[in-house]
């Protein structure tokens, strides 16, 4: 379900690991903490770009509140 809020929320950041994210993501987290009250930001970075996240990051999916998927060129 669609959180109400993302105030105090731990949102999460999978990367492929392509540079094109890093700038990406840089920005939306300084805009979710600054702007939306987001309380921790997690990312991590996929092994390999063009396959699913690996386990350990998978499990650590139900930690967070929120997670967002990015790819870059």
């Amino acid at each position: 379900p669609r959180l109400p809020t993302l105030k105090g929320k731990t949102v999460g950041f999978i990367s492929n690991g392509k540079e094109g994210t890093k700038g990406f993501f840089a920005h939306l987290d300084r805009i979710l903490r600054e702007e939306h009250g987001v309380a921790r930001v997690v990312a991590r970075t996929k092994s390999n770009y063009s396959a699913p996240a690996d386990p350990h990051i998978a499990d650590e999916i139900r930690h967070w509140d929120a997670m967002i998927s990015g790819i870059g060129d």
